[in-house]
């Protein structure tokens, strides 16, 4: 008689789903929220400032990309040693991308200090414009270390499966923030580049604090040169992916900006928006690369497929809420923002794309988390690019045909929606589901 084959756990439940998103969530909508702030704040200075900090945050925005990376790749190689019983080795995984996060960091201090300006006056249609993105680029800059180190912290505190130790860093450096722009901006007298030392002061708030939670967990600090090879090579499809976003998004901006400055302005407003509801979202992405990582990394790979279902259900009522959020306040969005009318009318274009997006983006980034926590970076790699390359055209068309941020915004909505088409194939396949300590 055959052995009985083993008896898989159940999936996992909504509760547990829940206990690893929220604080997650905390984390996610910490730093968007205080961008919204720092829009609010700086949106009140007129039109110019708020054009400069869009330009500016659209640069400064390959700094969390490359914190995005080294969390997610730091996650997807820590949670299948988790799952296997080496909590050790996890949090080693981490050690390694905070080396690479600090010199990923440095390198951005140096880099943008002499590139601001040029960059700035590539993107940008306005002298005035460039000359505040750069000013305000060159000090927002010197939180990046931090900010990176802070992501590969996050990284291996969501592979053990720790939420709850990030969400109070990430809480204490957004509320020193938030207090500190308001301040800068006005009583001190800083205008625009106050808000980039209220960022760049909480973000070293943040990076120390993550550092001191990995000297504690008493595991060598030294550089582990084939761990971090293992982890660079790891990263490279995330960095690819995220170099995509990034075109994506330049070329957001860069036409935008040559709309007009209300416009630029308003694609601001609404881009913070976005990024703060695709950041609170991924909350749920956050709860499934933890758990579905550990699951293939104990050799449960039904398991797997039962939780990855639940996410998606968990993403898709979370996207609908948020869209009910937004409706609810749209009386009183632009108004929070800036008194500018030009940029009122400008934001109506934005308005329906950012709605009817939600709740693909609630299952989109949910699924997201399913794959990365299943270190399936090869395929996440080319969903992005084929999706962005499906979108692009419409926001470069743009200038030729006049279509202002509505045709900005389509684009967005098709990259978005060949990007659900594309994951939702991989999700039924099952490919992604390959057990083991490391993915082979």
């Amino acid at each position: 008689m055959s052995p009985a084959a083993p008896v898989e756990p159940a999936p996992v439940s909504y509760r547990r789903i829940a206990s690893l998103a929220i604080p997650a969530l905390v984390v996610l909508a910490a730093e968007p929220i205080y961008l919204l702030i720092d829009t609010a704040v700086v949106g009140h200075l007129g039109t110019v400032p708020l054009a400069g900090l869009a330009l500016g945050g659209v640069i400064m925005g390959l700094a969390p990309l490359i914190g995005a990376v080294l969390a997610y790749g730091t996650t997807a190689r820590a949670s299948r040693r988790f799952g296997a019983g080496d909590r050790a080795g996890a949090v080693a995984e981490g050690v390694q991308g905070t080396w690479l996060a600090l010199a990923a960091g440095l390198v951005m201090v140096v880099a943008f200090q002499f590139l601001a300006g040029p960059i700035a006056g590539l993107m940008g249609d306005d002298p005035a414009v460039e000359a505040a993105a750069a000013e305000w680029l060159r000090v927002a800059v010197l939180g990046a270390p931090f900010l990176l180190v802070a992501g590969a912290g996050q990284g291996w505190m969501r592979a053990v499966q720790d939420t709850k130790r990030p969400m109070w860093f990430v809480s204490a450096s957004f509320l020193l923030s938030a207090a500190l722009a308001p301040i800068l901006v006005y009583p001190a007298g800083l205008g625009l580049v106050g808000s980039a030392w209220a960022n760049a002061v909480a973000q070293a708030v943040s990076g120390v604090l993550f550092f001191i939670a990995l000297r504690r967990e008493g595991v060598p600090l030294r550089v582990d040169w084939p761990l971090m090879s293992r982890q660079l090579v790891a990263n490279g499809d995330l960095i690819i992916r995220g170099i995509a976003f990034q075109v994506s998004s330049f070329s957001a901006a860069a036409v935008a900006a040559r709309v007009g400055t209300a416009a630029l302005g308003a694609h601001q407003i609404g881009m913070q928006l976005w990024f703060f509801a695709a950041l609170a979202l991924d909350a749920v992405a956050i709860a499934g690369q933890a758990l579905i990582g550990a699951d293939l990394g104990a050799g449960r790979p039904v398991a797997a497929r039962a939780s990855a279902k639940r996410l998606t259900i968990v993403g898709f009522g979370y996207g609908v809420v948020f869209l009910l959020a937004v409706l609810v306040s749209l009386p009183v969005l632009p108004d929070l923002f800036t008194s500018e009318t030009a940029v009122h009318e400008q934001l109506g274009h934005v308005w329906p794309w950012l709605v009817l997006l939600l709740p693909v983006a609630g299952v989109v980034f949910a699924l997201d988390g399913v794959l990365i926590g299943a270190g399936d970076l090869r395929f996440m790699r080319n969903m992005t690019v084929i999706s962005i390359a499906s979108g692009l055209p419409f926001t470069w068309l743009t200038l030729v045909f006049g279509w202002g941020l509505t045709g900005i915004w389509s684009g967005i909505a098709v990259f978005m929606l060949v990007r659900l088409g594309l994951i939702l194939w991989r999700l039924r396949s099952g490919d992604w589901a390959v057990t083991g300590a490391e993915r082979t």
